[in-house]
């Protein structure tokens, strides 16, 4: 049953003035720097390097040298130089070497990305650090606190299994806390040592793609909260506008570990490609709809260097033009996949070599095990 009222009104007195207000700013990325060890390889000297490590004695070594020479990498950085890696024997040694030198660049990346954006380690309220290729408690960023002068009382988080998306989704979930936390500062680190997950006499496909396709690095990101803090940055990067995540079923043996007693041994399953072509376009679509964007809006991209398959399959299936990830190609030629490192070092490149003009908009993008994908709307 439907019952009217209607009700008198008197003429409602003139509305108040609205008070006008300016939104705070959300996110700003302040400051990005990468850290490389200094043992830089062509990729020619790596091919014949990692085929003594991996392959039997007297094997035919034409399907490692075609990996290699289409792997899209002209150099790339260890950890360690060559000739030290036959030596590590057992997972212990390794997992060591990654604890000595990920602190190492680590604090680099760290105190780089600080300087940059003309903050002091006490100034930092979080520090967010992600790695895949080692394990250790205390933590790289407890290890950390004492050793950059962080303060007792700064918030630490520490992430492992994300791997290739932490860069991306670090950042995201950074932009979660300083929404909540708008006068903070955090910071980002990523420290992936790579090439210490090889696995010895494993002539694996899977092994074989990583040691054609990875390399070793740090990066930190400098964030602030919209509230600022009342503290002088140096010149501001893009702020974050959105984010998004995305899980996919059935999916887990994509990629990832399988960790055992010999340590990571890697996991990459050929269909990757084919599962970004036939799904990551609708997704990122239907992403950028909901600001009103398309794909042709989006004038910086920042995407995880994958591997040339990956790349082209995120050029197909956004329909992008021929160039639109240059850049991650260039990374990929200048120093391998870095894992979570990556998509830091590129968006690095981005602001150092061609800044792009206020009010354009970006879309960092990353994916890793789970299988899932991670993307960050930026604009500048």
């Amino acid at each position: 049953m439907r019952v009217s009222v209607i009700v008198d009104r008197a003429p409602a007195p003139p509305a108040a003035p609205r008070p006008t207000t300016v939104p705070a700013p959300g996110t700003t990325i302040a400051a990005v720097r990468t850290a490389l060890p200094p043992h830089r390889y062509a990729q020619e000297e790596l091919t014949e390097a990692i085929g003594d490590l991996c392959l039997p004695p007297g094997a035919d070594r034409s399907v490692l040298r075609r990996m290699h020479a289409s792997a899209g990498v002209c150099t790339r950085h260890l950890a360690l130089p060559i000739e030290r890696y036959a030596g590590l024997g057992d997972f212990g040694q390794r997992n060591d070497a990654w604890l000595t030198a990920g602190l190492e660049l680590g604090e680099e990346a760290l105190l780089g990305a600080l300087k940059e954006a003309g903050l002091q380690p006490a100034d930092v309220d979080l520090l967010v650090c992600v790695s895949i290729t080692g394990v250790a408690a205390p933590s790289l960023d407890a290890r950390l606190a004492a050793r950059v002068g962080l303060r007792p009382d700064a918030k630490r988080l520490p992430v492992f299994g994300l791997g290739c998306v932490a860069g991306a989704a670090g950042l995201a979930r950074v932009h979660d806390y300083l929404r909540g936390h708008p006068d903070d500062t955090a910071v980002l680190l990523t420290v992936e040592l790579c090439s210490l997950t090889l696995q010895q006499r494993d002539d694996s496909r899977a092994n074989l793609v990583a040691g054609a396709l990875f390399g070793d690095g740090a990066a930190a990101l400098v964030a602030r909260g919209g509230g600022g803090g009342g503290r002088n940055s140096g010149r501001a990067g893009p702020s974050v506008v959105a984010t998004r995540s995305h899980l996919y079923p059935d999916t887990e043996r994509l990629l990832g570990w399988d960790i055992g007693a010999d340590g990571f041994r890697v996991v990459i399953d050929a269909g990757v490609p084919g599962l970004v072509r036939d799904h990551f376009g609708r997704h990122v679509g239907a992403f950028l709809t909901e600001h009103g964007l398309t794909a042709d809006d989006i004038g910086t991209w920042v995407c995880h260097p994958g591997g040339p398959r990956v790349l082209a399959a995120v050029t197909d299936t956004l329909g992008l033009p021929g160039d639109a990830l240059d850049s991650a190609w260039r990374s990929l030629a200048a120093v391998g996949n870095m894992s979570s490192a990556s998509v830091l070092h590129i968006l690095q490149c981005v602001g150092d070599c061609a800044p792009p003009e206020p009010g354009t908009w970006g879309l960092l993008l990353a994916m890793g095990p789970g299988f899932c994908s991670e993307l960050v709307l930026l604009r500048w």
